[in-house]
């Protein structure tokens, strides 16, 4: 999971439609800016723009009719989140709220202890629902290694049933850590949802789900966290970049 070193023309303006698209600015159907119009406004090429666009119809957000223009897609408000990079992470504090299920305590989890990497069988856990403007699109469970869960322990947002916050662990976690987190490692599933998912996010039962687990590692190469999470599958874009190896 490569961090973001620049933001290139292309993703500049990707953005910046994005925003606008998700923020409503095209709910009455209206079409989006033309290729040229909005190549005159950002002061870049129409090769640009295109490259732009191809970006948001990839992510279902518009979609393009020929000799007519582009549109956003039907429920394209909807939140979307693309990950890219540990701080693209960290950054859902900035727009979603995260909602304590339940609160971080100490259990004994054979199977998580082992995708830690730790000699003993003892874990502390977290469970929360994250949400955005009040609708519920993921459900998280937090796995840490003892030493990593004691530096959270006196924290409030994570300490009481229904406890909400604009946190991330992993943001609370950053800041707490001797070595800070490096890098991430992820793997996608698409699963029907477990009945306590059901109940947590409150999905049909045996919708489909997208879960994601992620191993979090600091500068050490130590595992500090395990994130388990169900995304509703029209709320999550995944966005991976892959370049061809030198000959």
């Amino acid at each position: 999971m490569a961090v973001n070193s620049g933001e290139s023309a292309y993703q500049r303006v990707a953005r910046e439609l994005r925003t606008a698209v998700l923020g409503g600015r095209f709910d009455d159907g209206s079409r989006l800016p033309t290729e040229a119009e909005l190549a005159d406004l950002h002061g870049v090429s129409r090769q640009t723009v295109r490259r732009a666009f191809q970006d948001l119809v990839a992510e279902g957000l518009v979609h393009r009719v020929r000799g007519r223009g582009t549109y956003p897609t039907r429920n394209a408000g909807r939140y979307l989140r693309r990950f890219g990079s540990v701080e693209d992470l960290m950054a859902l504090s900035e727009d979603t709220r995260m909602v304590v299920l339940r609160p971080l305590r100490r259990r004994v989890d054979l199977d998580v202890a082992g995708r830690l990497r730790l000699e003993t069988d003892t874990v502390h856990s977290v469970d929360f629902r994250r949400d955005h403007d009040g609708h519920p699109f993921c459900v998280t469970t937090v796995h840490l290694p003892p030493w990593v869960g004691a530096r959270l322990d006196d924290v409030e947002e994570l300490d009481r049933e229904g406890a909400e916050s604009a946190a991330t662990v992993i943001g609370l976690l950053d800041r707490r850590l001797a070595h800070p987190v490096a890098e991430a490692e992820q793997s996608i599933t698409a699963v029907a949802a477990p009945s306590e998912v059901v109940r947590d996010l409150g999905c049909a039962e045996e919708a489909p789900l997208l879960r994601v687990d992620r191993t979090y590692l600091d500068t050490r190469g130590a595992v500090v966290e395990l994130a388990t999470s169900h995304f509703l599958p029209e709320q999550y874009s995944y966005r991976l970049r892959l370049r061809r190896g030198a000959r």
